[in-house]
């Protein structure tokens, strides 16, 4: 039996980390526990998804070992990934996705898959939930029914759809920036270019690798995938091309609004350069005449002392600087 097997874990796990369901002669069964898995996956005419929600080591490793798996693949699937993937270990064929959620900030959950005979194993964390895919309202028997691969072709469907509302979101925040380099050029603006520009790095780690796996899905080169639904993940692999693409036109408008932003500061400090050139032509102006006439005339001439020739050349002075102003003014120096 397996059950005392289980209570040898370190954790006990609670029924929500552990959801086997399977699909056997027309009729779907769901267990929170992996009493006789060995077998149900041994039968082969059952058809089996484990789904495992922030299992603990221990636990992915019993789960491992009733399927089969090699030790690495436990291994791999406890340790966090950067990129996703795809590898074919032995009959099986493991799959790394992320799951992506943005509030402040972009999230990217990782998900794994391994895809045996008869079987699809997930693993994950709380922040995605496989019943999220709009697929499995028809029901996971229904899904079952087709085979395993067809379950793997609808969550990482799931999955991919989910990109689109994150996609339009950072559309939408590249336009308010734009905006915003043309009205505000401030340091809080460039602040937000360079945090878009890191969250589409990591984006690109997502959505990159994500294509070539559905290129090795669909290249019909993994036996547990049947030929009858290669075209479903043909269907996957084209929505990811559409978001590349548009993560290529993210990245260059995002590389323009930082050009944009660049010249609009040297376009604002040209007209800053420009005022003070204003300024100093007309202070410059009346400097220059009050240091030819020397500021020993000024006591005189507020004395009532000085003749017409002081006060023409103060007025013259005044008149000057004026039409400075009014010059530079038309000019747009001022």
């Amino acid at each position: 039996m397996i059950a005392p097997q289980m209570a040898k874990l370190d954790a006990d796990p609670t029924p929500a980390a552990l959801r086997v369901v399977s699909w056997h002669d027309g009729k779907t069964t769901e267990s929170a526990d992996s009493d006789g898995l060995e077998a149900l996956i041994a039968d082969p005419d059952a058809r089996v998804w484990i789904d495992l929600t922030d299992p603990a080591p221990d636990l992915v490793e019993h789960i491992a070992d009733q399927v089969g798996l090699h030790p690495l693949v436990a291994e791999d699937i406890i340790e966090s990934n950067e990129r996703a993937k795809v590898e074919l270990v032995g009959d099986f064929i493991h799959i790394v996705m992320f799951a992506l959620r943005r509030d402040q900030d972009t999230e990217a959950n990782e998900v794994d898959f391994v895809l045996g005979k008869g079987f699809l194993l997930s693993v994950h964390t709380s922040s995605w939930d496989p019943g999220s895919a709009h697929q499995l309202k028809l029901g996971v028997g229904t899904l079952l029914e087709k085979g395993p691969d067809f379950l793997l072709w609808a969550l990482s469907d799931g999955i991919v759809d989910g990109y689109f509302p994150i996609f339009d979101k950072y559309a939408d925040e590249i336009d308010e920036l734009e905006d915003a380099v043309i009205d505000r050029a401030d340091p809080g603006t460039l602040q937000r270019l360079f945090k878009l520009k890191r969250e589409l790095i990591r984006l690109r780690h997502v959505v990159a690798p994500s294509r070539e796996i559905f290129a090795q899905l669909t290249s019909r080169e993994f036996e547990a995938i049947g030929e009858s639904h290669v075209f479903y993940f043909r269907d996957v692999y084209d929505h990811l091309i559409r978001l590349t693409d548009e993560f290529d036109t993210f990245r260059e408008l995002v590389t323009g609004a930082l050009e944009l932003y660049l010249s609009t500061i040297n376009n604002n400090l040209s007209v800053i350069m420009k005022r003070l050139t204003g300024v100093t032509v007309v202070v410059a102006g009346i400097g220059a005449v009050a240091g030819i006439f020397g500021m020993s005339e000024a006591s005189a001439g507020f004395a009532g002392q000085e003749g017409f020739g002081f006060y023409f050349i103060t007025l013259a002075s005044i008149v000057a600087a004026g039409l400075s102003i009014w010059v530079l003014r038309r000019i747009g120096w001022l």
